[in-house]
This record gives structure tokens, sequence and C-alpha cells, in this order.
């Protein structure tokens, strides 16, 4: 007699690696560039599959960008942690340049990316591409502020202010790799805004 049953099938695939195979999708093509067919073809499993495990798209999307941040841009928060305002800069710096150097992943930025290439149909997912950004920019703001308030700065700086140049940079330097920069052109730009950052 047996003592169990077995509830539906079990599933035939590793959900993990099928959702980072999806962030790759996603991170080299963007939202709106990457197919259904591109999705599956690449995680391995069917639309059905794909429904079940995931949900729609969107769904799928959304624990994809989790994903991202939470394996990719961790060195984010970690920088907010550097006592200095120049250590902060150098760690996201940093940062920025071996994820954008890595071998292993596709050049650019998943947000960037996604930002900027949403049609009117997928306003939803820029919508929370910006105000995941924003929350991400404002924690740097606070941290700024902080280094401002603590002497930090050795010339009058704006908290605001120092915080959109710093992030221009990082979007530069992840536009500049999706186009093919070298890991030397990009430290270089790491190098340059560190030599004029207005902090010891």
């Amino acid at each position: 007699m047996e003592t169990a049953v077995l509830r539906g099938r079990p599933r035939e695939f590793d959900v993990d690696q099928a959702l980072t195979a999806a962030l790759r999708v996603f991170w080299s093509k963007g939202y709106e560039g990457a197919s259904m067919t591109d999705l599956t073809d690449a995680m391995g499993i069917t639309r059905p599959s794909l429904y079940a495990a995931f949900g729609n798209k969107e769904a799928l999307f959304r624990k994809a960008l989790d994903l991202y941040e939470r394996e990719k841009l961790c060195y984010m928060g970690q920088a907010l942690e550097a006592p200095t305002a120049r250590g902060v800069a150098q760690r996201l710096l940093q940062g920025s340049l071996e994820n954008q150097t890595s071998r292993d992943d596709p050049r650019g930025c998943l947000g960037v990316i996604s930002s900027v290439a949403c049609g009117a149909e997928a306003d939803c997912i820029r919508q929370e591409v910006l105000e995941r950004g924003r929350i991400a920019h404002q924690a740097l703001i606070e941290r700024m502020e902080r280094a401002v308030a603590e002497g930090d700065f050795h010339t009058p700086v704006d908290a605001e202010g120092i915080t959109k140049y710093l992030t221009a940079i990082l979007q530069g330097m992840a536009v500049q790799a999706g186009a093919g920069a070298s890991r030397e052109d990009l430290q270089r730009l790491v190098d340059t805004t560190l030599a004029v950052w207005p902090s010891r």
C-alpha cells in the first residue's frame, strides 16, 4: 500500500537556473526585446512551464530584476558603508567596472537598458525600473548628505548634485561598456573621476 500520494508532476527543471538564464536574456535584449521564444529557449522550458513557475513575462522580469539587484548590484549597498565619500565613490566605480567587464555576463546595465528601451505597452515595467533606481539614488543622496555634515569634502558640495554626477558616470560606464568599451577605457574613466573627486 502506498503511503504517499503524488500531487502533480514534479518540475523537470531547476527554477534558479531557469531564472538565471532569463536574466541573461533580459540583460542582453531588454524587456521588450526579449521574446517569449527567446526566454523559453534560453531557459530550456515550455511556455506552460514558464507560466506555471513564474507567471507571465512581466512577473518573470520582476523576479529577474530582483536576482540582478541581489547578485550583480550587491556592491552598491556595501559601498554606502565606506567611511568616507571618496570611499563610497571608489567602491561604486570599482564595482561597476568589475560588473561591466565580467566575461560571464552581458555588457551594459539591465536597469538602463530596460528604462530607455520600453515603449508605451511596457510603461509599467519602465516605471518600476525607474522607481527602483530612485530608491537607490535617494540612499546615495542621504549618504552624501552625511558626508557633507561630517566635513568630508574640502570644498562646498551639494549632496544631490554630487550624487547626480556620480550616477551619470556610472550610467555612462554602462552605456560605454554596452557599446564595446574596453576595461582599460573604463578604468581610465574611474581613475579620472577619483582624481577630481572633491574629498580626501
